[in-house]
């Protein structure tokens, strides 16, 4: 009913047609105010959890970089501002982590996403067993990184590893892998990439299936090739959902940490050190806490710029 209408029905009849108009209105505010509590208070347990777990260690440790604070003397605690950042910024140790912290990201997201778009277009084929090795793909991505550091460290120990065996059959090189300068973060690299493709795959396959059959079906009465449907049908319909996983392996990559400090502690002569361990050997073996925490400020910084430039090209796109 049009407002024209109901206040002409109010003049004309008096209050009997209008009041039961204003009381369905006022049930309706009470309904939409009830259910908009019942949702805040859904919501209020998530945030005071975010907020612990979150945004108050995240400012606390920004007012930490911007003191002067030990491990050894938590009570004494000396303002001395940007001194941190400048001392950053001087730090050759600083400048090698922060540039091996970007090799191994790219490193590892690009491959991450090449080999697991390559599986999710495998694996989301019809064919017999495939079933089994969707399975099967997913074990490296639920190992814990502690078993994957041991398995790989096995596979390539100096007297009885797999690999120097098998480089030893064809003449290969017989060395310690993880202690070669030279080979070091390649192979930590490659354990990020080992466990973090599986997910990368699944999370592609299921996109891929959600695209509706009618799209190649017509490509193939139009005579396009298998290129053709994956360049304008695939990758077009899964932009959303690899926009997600390169921000999250990203992230992942950047803040590495875990695998690195158990295979080499970021050496040998800091040649996988990166941005995760500096902070860990600043933090916990030199017990500079504001340094350390400058370092976790500046990881923070980059990884919410990279991700606004990275979201806001994906949208005009």
């Amino acid at each position: 009913m049009k407002y024209d209408d109901w206040y002409d029905m109010s003049t004309h009849s008096g209050q009997e047609s209008g009041l039961p108009r204003l009381r369905q209105w006022i049930t309706e505010a009470r309904w939409f105010t009830q259910e908009t509590w019942i949702g805040v208070g859904l919501v209020i347990p998530a945030t005071v959890m975010m907020l612990v777990i979150i945004v108050y260690p995240t400012i606390r440790a920004l007012w930490v970089s911007l003191h002067s604070r030990s491990f050894l003397n938590l009570e004494q605690v000396e303002w001395i501002g940007l001194a941190n950042y400048e001392q950053l910024f001087a730090d050759p140790t600083f400048t090698i982590a922060m540039t091996q912290t970007v090799l191994l990201t790219v490193g590892a997201v690009v491959s991450m996403y090449l080999l697991g778009l390559g599986l999710a277009l495998l694996l989301k084929e019809n064919l017999p067993g495939l079933g089994v090795l969707r399975s099967l793909s997913m074990i490296s991505w639920v190992i814990p990184p502690v078993v994957i550091v041991i398995i790989w460290s096995w596979m390539l120990e100096v007297n009885y590893g797999l690999v120097n065996l098998i480089f030893g059959i064809f003449g290969g090189p017989n060395k310690s892998w993880f202690g070669s300068r030279q080979w070091a973060l390649p192979l930590v690299t490659m354990l990020r990439v080992w466990k973090d493709t599986p997910f990368v795959a699944i999370a592609l396959m299921a996109s891929m299936q959600s695209i509706p059959k009618e799209y190649y079906e017509a490509a193939e009465i139009d005579g396009a090739s298998r290129i053709q449907k994956f360049r304008h049908i695939t990758l077009p319909n899964i932009t959303y959902i690899s926009m997600i996983m390169i921000v999250i392996e990203t992230i992942a990559a950047f803040n590495s940490f875990q695998m690195i400090f158990i295979a080499t502690g970021g050496g040998p002569v800091n040649s996988t050190e990166v941005l995760g361990t500096y902070v860990y050997q600043q933090a916990f073996m030199e017990y500079a806490l504001g340094y350390a925490s400058a370092i976790g400020a500046i990881m923070l910084l980059l990884l919410t710029v990279f991700t606004i430039i990275y979201v806001k090209i994906e949208d005009t796109d």
